[in-house]
C-alpha cells in the first residue's frame, strides 16, 4: 500500500519539488532503519557491519537535509508553505513534535560529526560516550521526522472554508 501511494504520488502530475516531502521522509525513516541495524550490529560485537550501518544512516539523513533545504528554499518559494490546519489539542501536540524534532536536528548534527570523528581518530572511549548521547537524538530527529510527515502531509485536515 505504502509502495504504491509512494510511486503514485511521485509520478502524479505536480510541480517540481511537490513531492520533497515524501521522499524527505523516506530517506528518514531509512536513516531509522539503518541506525536501528547499525546498534544491533555494534551489540553483536560486529564493528565493520556497525560502521557501514552508521555510514549509510548518516548519508541517507544527509539527503534528508539536502532535499529538506531545497524543499524550504527552493520549492516552497513557489508553492508556498503547507500549513497545519488542526485545531484544539491537535496544533499545539503538532508544534512541540515539529520544534522537538528541529532542535534535535540542530542540536544533534555537530554531535553526529564529533561522533564520526572520534571513530575515525579510533578514540573508542570516547566514542562510545559520545554515541550514547548522539545515537537516541539521531534516532528521535529520524523518527520524529517521518512523524511530521505523516502529521502535516497524510493526516492534515483541510483548511477551514473562509
Amino acid at each position: 500500500m505504502f509502495l504504491g501511494q509512494f510511486l503514485g504520488a511521485l509520478a502524479a502530475d505536480q510541480p517540481w519539488g511537490a513531492n520533497l516531502p515524501l521522499v524527505n521522509a523516506c530517506f528518514n525513516a531509512t536513516a531509522t532503519v539503518l541506525l536501528v541495524c547499525g546498534l544491533v550490529a555494534i551489540k553483536r560485537g560486529a564493528k565493520e557491519v556497525h560502521a557501514r550501518f552508521m555510514v549509510a544512516a548518516f548519508v541517507a539523513s544527509a539527503l534528508f537535509l539536502a532535499g529538506y533545504l531545497t524543499y524550504h528554499f527552493g520549492v516552497q518559494a513557489d508553492l508556498g508553505p503547507t500549513k497545519f490546519n488542526g485545531e484544539g489539542w491537535t496544533k499545539p501536540a503538532y508544534l512541540v513534535l515539529l520544534v522537538t524534532h528541529v532542535i534535535g536536528a540542530i542540536v544533534n548534527l555537530p554531535m553526529v560529526l564529533f561522533t564520526f570523528w572520534l571513530a575515525k581518530k579510533q578514540d573508542w572511549d570516547r566514542h562510545r560516550r559520545w554515541a550514547k548521547r548522539s545515537f537516541p537524538l539521531w534516532l528521535y530527529v529520524s523518527v520524529t521526522g517521518v512523524a511530521v510527515y505523516v502529521v502535516l502531509y497524510q493526516l492534515n485536515p483541510a483548511a477551514p472554508a473562509g
